[in-house]
């Protein structure tokens, strides 16, 4: 965010600023959902909807696990949020007591320990790289359990931010499986699905008593400042998140909701989009490794390239700020992700133009 900010002051001062460090679509949402936003605007008064959500909209995304995945999910088991976010406070507050141990991937969205440090439950980064594919898996979770003690729960997502990189449904089950034998929460981030490139990801819904799924309209559905996603839960957490969400946030937003509606028959102007991203993707691999830069991970999902720039660095923040200000080109230091070796990391955004990206990459190259 500090990179987006000094871009931003860029920006408005007139300079041309590549945008890799966002991680958000380019385009608006797709013109259906608009078309159904002005609508409400119109024709609605737009007050408080029901804690959990609009039940058209609960059942609409019920539906949408059958259409995608060929799983049942139960409209009473899905909870409308205020974003992803909001997703994961109802979902730690509902799951977790404070001081518990929550294990989740490091390089890792950054937001998921601080949420947890700020509830009072103790985030517990379990490092993974190239040998494990980028991803968690049974072995380095009981071997951080062996190192810091129980476990009360499991945060995987797949595809990741920063890396890209899936799950495979095999070690997917393995996961759940170990997690429902020991009684631990398998919390699943599911907000890149839909935005995949060799194989589609594979959903957790409903694989077990301890999952939770938590998925937004941000990404793929390009609605990111609309603030609105989802949980599905098991049944016996539904009753603590209503009463949680009633308190905390009375409702997700109505005007996003009403608009959400129409986002499920959207798929054919999304998909292009993802078309795009993939062009994006392969403009990126065919030109970081020019400039130095080919150690990259696995980018399978997603819209993120995370690159080792420890051949050119071993300052990923003072490497980003000096890219930004003499090469105009904006990307994010891998100490966010990963408070330990991220110092050699930066991520790379392509959810841009595929002009933006080429130009990127011609500047890198002078610049270097």
């Amino acid at each position: 965010m500090d990179i987006m900010r000094e871009a931003n002051a860029l920006a408005a001062e007139g300079r041309s600023i590549m945008r890799l460090e966002v991680g958000q679509p380019a385009l608006a949402a797709p013109e259906a959902v608009r078309r159904a936003a002005a609508a409400a605007l119109e024709k609605d008064r737009l007050g408080y909807t029901d804690a959990l959500g609009l039940p058209a909209l609960k059942e609409r995304i019920a539906g949408h696990y059958g259409e995608a995945y060929g799983v049942s999910a139960d409209p009473a088991q899905v909870i409308v949020t205020a974003g992803s976010s909001g997703g994961f406070v109802l979902a730690f507050l509902a799951c977790f007591e404070p001081g518990a141990k929550v294990g989740l991937a490091e390089p890792g969205y950054p937001a998921y320990r601080n949420i947890l440090k700020a509830l009072g439950i103790e985030p517990v980064g379990i490092p993974i790289g190239p040998e494990t594919g980028w991803q968690l898996d049974v072995e380095t979770v009981r071997a951080a359990e062996k190192k810091h003690g129980r476990l009360a729960g499991l945060l995987v997502a797949s595809p990741a931010n920063p890396t890209g990189t899936m799950q495979s449904p095999a070690s997917l089950a393995d996961l759940i499986a170990d997690c429902e034998e020991k009684g631990r929460w398998f919390i699943s981030d599911e907000i890149y699905h839909g935005i995949t490139y060799e194989t589609p990801a594979v959903s957790a819904c409903g694989r077990g008593d301890h999952v939770v799924v938590i998925n937004s309209f941000s990404k793929y559905y390009c609605m990111t400042g609309w603030r609105l996603g989802w949980l599905v839960l098991p049944p016996a957490l539904v009753r603590t998140v209503e009463r949680l969400a009633q308190n905390l946030f009375i409702s997700p937003p109505s005007l996003s909701q009403f608009a959400a509606l129409e986002a499920f028959g959207e798929h054919e102007e999304l998909d292009r989009r993802v078309a795009a991203y993939r062009t994006n993707r392969n403009i990126l691999l065919e030109g970081l490794p020019q400039i130095g830069i080919s150690e990259i991970a696995p980018a399978d999902g997603a819209f993120y390239l995370y690159a080792d720039v420890s051949g050119l660095t071993d300052n990923a923040i003072d490497f980003c700020r000096d890219m930004l200000e003499e090469a105009s080109v904006a990307a994010t230091p891998g100490l966010d992700f990963d408070p330990v070796r991220g110092r050699s990391f930066v991520r790379f955004s392509y959810a841009g133009a595929a002009a933006d990206m080429e130009e990127a990459i011609r500047r890198l190259k002078a610049w270097v």
